[in-house]
């Protein structure tokens, strides 16, 4: 009942599209400060891995993400320097745009996971059930915005693609 309201409705779609343009545009200000000022994740990732996410027993919660992060993300720091700005300008471009709006919103979450578990708190459980409203309304959170043209577009070129390759077989 709540996502046919969720993705049907127009009060819906007013409702939805401020929430996009917000946290778009917590996540566009994130990323451009990060590209603008000489981003460098080694030492957060240094941090996470000497003070890791602990249960109540002391016990470490997310001991694979920690080692995903001392074998994999720390000697490739390089490379999360490029993707982690790079990725939150374009969650928050494509947010506040309207523009693949659920593909946006579901890196955004990725991205907002992986801070979670790495023990990163602040503003993540918001952002988390914003974005989980956004990505369950679908279509409807980008109806206003660049959504309303790109996605029937997609939609009539590569179905109607995978149509025509189907009556040719």
């Amino acid at each position: 009942m709540v996502v046919n309201w969720l993705r049907e409705t127009k009060v819906a779609t007013a409702i939805l599209t401020v929430l996009r343009l917000y946290i778009g545009y917590s996540w566009l200000t994130a990323g451009y400060h990060k590209l603008a000022g000489g981003f460098d994740a080694s030492g957060f990732l240094k941090g996470v891995i000497a003070n890791p996410v602990k249960g109540p027993d002391g016990s470490i919660v997310y001991g694979w993400y920690v080692d995903f992060l001392q074998h994999f993300a720390l000697p490739n720091v390089d490379i999360f320097n490029t993707i982690v700005p790079v990725g939150e300008f374009l969650v928050g471009l494509g947010l506040i745009l309207g523009c693949l709006t659920t593909a946006a919103m579901f890196f955004g979450l990725v991205m907002n996971f992986a801070f979670f578990m790495a023990g990163t708190v602040s503003h993540i459980p918001t952002d988390l059930f914003i974005g989980a409203i956004i990505l369950i309304s679908g279509f409807n959170a980008g109806r206003i915005g660049l959504d309303r043209w790109v996605i029937p577009f997609i939609r009539n070129t590569v179905y109607k693609s995978k149509t025509i390759s189907k009556q040719k077989a």
